[in-house]
């Protein structure tokens, strides 16, 4: 391929006595005329090459029906009114839906009848606890800048001016619906030039005034920049303010808790653990912690004496990871080898009663009415099962189906197997293994291995449309459940963080490597595909083992660790990786770091990145230069290709700008590896 030109600057900063050159570092301004041009180039080269693709119009029909099969979400119960999303075959985006206590529905937000281009997203919503209000947030363009607005349920009339600077801003109500708490960034004129993302604050707004002038700031000043803060408050006495504060994604925080009943004041009641308390409609304090419990404990005290807590649910062998508490009973969702098991418990004093059998091999979560009440709701899906949402009854113990996604029947059999191998240090990594139900496979297939590893996220099953389409069209897709997750709790996330973050990429190593050994794969037919810190995952792997893979998918990737915290979120993941003002811990982020370990003459995979013009989170930086590094070193005719896209960033999407990106990338991937879909 003819690649555009790209100018190779002679940068070399020296950080800590190293030399680290960075020879595109004019590619970091996205508004340089030069930037500009490369990107036009870039544009025409990969645009007519992925639109050629043999098996694009194959997985484009394929998957406009895979992700034509909706969604439906567990409820959220405010009184007898009822709450919860749904996507309909055909929609671009979920709908909020309202189901009055008579069982009649109406739609209350549909993003698309907001904007029939299908740019805005509904990013978080919260109805008061009387079930008359709704906050809701939206943004546009992928930019996750949410303004904050409240409608009057009955007469869908606005009730309040938006406010913005809400990105990612919990809202809590208070009784009565005449106020609530939520977080909002200072305006840019109060915070340094450069930091506008960050220098969060907690505050009480009354519906009506003015949020810049008669918005109460309670709490954040003086903390550090990055700050994120969760809230909870007590219902239905309103009483207990609850604050958590984190340092970026880091896993330890600070508890505050207020009695606004009382002098309002909030106080600390932990510091720097790794606790997540919230307060029950029963008057206590839960607390989940991993603190001497790595897979998890659960806690409870009384919010007038936090410190004398009492062990309801100790550690067990599997991962504590969800609880929703009833009013006799609690539903505790167990990680057990990355496969839900749901256990029923008393609430008083913690004892097992039993199991919900589970459509499956899945993932589970569970919910109940903020009173309590008698009933759980389960959330289930697995590789094949598009999600499906049960009802307990804690009484008699009945499970029965309370709502499924739409279409669903779409789905042929997936059929999925777990198996472990050893990663380079010997620790046991388990993996799904996924292939069309039928008879064994004939020796090695076009396969695609995925991961992530990081942030404490684990990859549990999960329905996958393009997985699926891969599958059925002759293809193995391999999901490896890599250290740095919360696959077996915080001791497994910790052990691929920071200075064991080459841990992961090991994981993600041996996970090839046994495909291959195993005859599902050969290194000729093995792809790998990552997004976010699974792009990181995915460029460590095509730079440390560039023979391993036939092609690679990379979206929206973190890649230049040395300066990853200069855009976007960055400097909130300090606690993942690492700082590189560190000289201890830049030596971890370099001696990784994808973008610094490209050499000239390799013969490097086939690689696709896909970046979004729109992205806040990760900036699509990383992806440029890494592109424009691999078009000058590749030692081969394996194309190495940039896809972007406006007005979408790091998160959500309608349906058919996913299924073009989709499609793109398994015809990508299937050009390379050897899959006809149509033969």
């Amino acid at each position: 391929m003819r690649y555009p030109d790209a100018l190779r600057e002679a940068i070399v900063d020296t950080l800590h006595g190293v030399e680290v050159a960075d020879p595109y570092r004019w590619l970091e301004d996205p508004a340089s005329p030069a930037t500009q041009a490369w990107l036009d180039a870039e544009d025409a080269l990969a645009q007519p090459y992925l639109a050629g693709l043999k098996a694009r119009g194959h997985f484009r029909r394929r998957l406009g029906e895979l992700l034509q099969v909706g969604l439906i979400t567990p409820p959220v119960w405010r009184g007898q009114r009822c709450f919860f999303m749904r996507r309909e075959p055909g929609q671009e985006h979920a709908v909020l839906v309202l189901r009055e206590p008579d069982g009649a529905e109406r739609t209350l937000l549909d993003p698309m009848a907001i904007d029939p281009a299908g740019l805005t997203t509904l990013d978080a919503w919260a109805p008061s606890y009387e079930g008359d209000l709704l906050a809701y947030q939206l943004s546009t363009g992928g930019d996750e800048e949410s303004l904050l607005r409240v409608v009057d349920i009955a007469s869908g009339e606005l009730v309040d001016e938006p406010i913005d600077r809400l990105r990612y801003s919990p809202v809590e109500w208070a009784p009565g619906g005449a106020e609530l708490y939520y977080v909002r960034r200072l305006a840019p004129g109060r915070v340094p030039a450069g930091e506008e993302s960050y220098h969060r604050r907690v505050y009480r707004h009354r519906l009506g005034s003015d949020p810049e002038a008669a918005d109460v700031e309670l709490f954040g000043e003086g903390l550090d920049k990055t700050n994120y803060y969760s809230l909870d408050l007590s219902w239905p006495d309103g009483r207990w303010l609850l604050v958590r504060a984190q340092q970026g994604t880091s896993p330890y925080g600070d508890s505050y808790l207020a009695d606004l009943h009382g002098d309002g004041r909030l106080r600390e009641i932990e510091h720097q653990t790794l606790t997540d308390p919230w307060l029950g409609s029963d008057g206590r304090l839960y607390v989940f912690t991993n603190e001497g419990a790595p897979r998890g404990r659960l806690d409870f005290a009384d919010p007038e004496q936090p410190a004398g807590r009492t062990t309801l649910i100790p550690e067990g062998d599997g991962v504590l990871q969800g609880i929703a508490v009833a009013a006799d009973h609690m539903a505790v969702v167990w990680l057990e080898d990355c496969i839900s098991r749901v256990e029923i418990r008393d609430r008083e004093t913690g004892a097992p009663t039993g199991d919900v059998p589970l459509p499956g091999l899945g993932a589970a979560g569970v919910s109940t009415r903020p009173d309590g009440g008698g009933c759980a709701w389960i959330s289930y899906t697995d590789y094949g099962d598009a999600g499906s949402v049960f009802e307990y009854d804690f009484g008699s113990g009945e499970l029965t189906l309370w709502g499924r996604a739409p279409g669903a029947d779409l789905v042929d059999s997936v059929q999925a197997r777990q198996v472990f191998f050893p990663s380079r240090d010997g620790t046991r990594i388990p993996m799904f293994v996924l292939a069309k139900a039928g008879p064994e496979r004939g020796g090695p297939a076009p396969t695609i291995l995925t991961g992530y590893g990081g942030f404490n996220n684990p990859l549990l099953p999960a329905y996958n449309a393009a997985a699926i389409a891969w599958i059925e069209a002759g293809g193995v897709f391999a999901v490896a459940n890599l250290r740095g997750g919360s696959e077996y709790g915080e001791a497994w996330h910790q052990a691929g963080m920071r200075e064991n973050k080459q841990n992961v990429f090991d994981d993600f190593i041996a996970a090839g490597e046994w495909l291959i050994a195993n005859g599902f794969a050969a290194s000729t037919s093995l792809g790998i595909s990552g997004g976010s810190n699974g792009g990181l995952l995915v460029g460590a792997a095509l730079t440390q083992r560039p023979d391993l893979v036939r092609s690679v998918m990379c979206s929206a990737p973190l890649l230049d660790m040395v300066r990853y915290e200069k855009f976007g979120l960055g400097a909130t993941w300090n606690h993942e990786y690492g700082r590189a003002d560190d000289p201890t811990e830049f030596g971890w982020l370099y001696a990784y770091s994808p973008y610094h370990h490209v050499r000239q003459g390799v013969e490097y995979p086939a690689v696709l990145f896909t970046l979004f013009d729109s992205d806040t989170r990760v900036d699509p930086m990383h992806g440029r230069k890494m592109c424009a590094a691999l078009q000058w070193a590749t030692a081969t005719d394996r194309p190495v290709l940039l896809r972007r896209e406006t007005d979408v960033g790091h998160g959500p999407r309608s349906v058919s700008r996913t299924a073009d990106l989709q499609a793109d990338v398994l015809a990508f991937h299937a050009e390379q590896l050897g899959l006809r879909p149509d033969e």
